[in-house]
């Protein structure tokens, strides 16, 4: 097999693996409604994924005072639980990484979830044990910092040069910016991917397959 050029991969969660952008713009919108917040556009709700929860629902709903941010998760969460049975991996995502996996490299995800909503997302489609590490919002700092992926470099012992980002937000993209990696952006998500190429990513992949085609020539 041809050398790799990245030794660490690493998965943001939401609109990259898991087709959840939908349900979690649709969360954010009811929940600002149900504490009395202007709800959000379409668009507004859905540029905030990505982020951690508390520091979304703050961009999504300005108007919302901050002594109200609790009730505003609260509400998130209910809705989002509801219905996350509902939804599921994207289509080629299992083989994908197989792929990766059979390729030896090292398999991460960087998320605006919290730590206890990507293991429950991990065990709803059978993934515990797939990923090597991973790094989520509320345990380090929310996109775009640095520290989700400079944590992952640091616990394996690979350089910036040798780690790449694949997401769907600009969020996303700029992290890999903030750590010195490279980046490939997913149109199938969240943001525009007209927003991505001030971001310099390698590439920008349409579906699953592109994504996967890609790794498979230049990952």
């Amino acid at each position: 097999m041809r050398a790799r050029q990245f030794d660490l991969i690493a998965f943001d969660w939401d609109g990259t693996l898991f087709d959840s952008t939908a349900l979690i713009t649709r969360c954010i919108q009811a929940a600002v409604g149900d504490v009395g917040g202007t709800v959000p556009t379409h668009r507004d709700a859905s540029y905030v994924i990505g982020m951690g929860l508390m520091q979304a629902l703050a961009h999504a709903a300005p108007d919302v005072p901050p002594e109200k941010y609790p009730l505003l998760g609260e509400r998130y969460r209910f809705h989002y639980t509801q219905h996350q049975r509902d939804i599921s991996l994207f289509e080629g995502v299992l083989p994908l990484l197989a792929h990766l996996k059979q390729r030896q490299h090292v398999l991460t995800v960087a998320t605006g979830k919290s730590r206890a909503g990507l293991n429950e997302a991990l065990r709803s489609v059978e993934l515990v044990g797939v990923f090597d590490g991973s790094r989520t919002a509320d345990e380090t700092a929310g996109k775009p910092s640095p520290l989700m992926l400079d944590e992952l470099m640091s616990e394996f012992g690979v350089a910036p040069e040798r780690t790449l980002m694949i997401g769907d937000t600009t969020h996303d993209l700029q992290m890999a910016l903030n750590a010195g990696c490279a980046s490939v952006g997913v149109s199938y998500g969240a943001h525009e991917p007209d927003a991505f190429h001030v971001l310099s990513p390698l590439h920008v992949a349409h579906s699953v397959q592109e994504l996967s085609d890609w790794l498979a020539a230049h990952g």
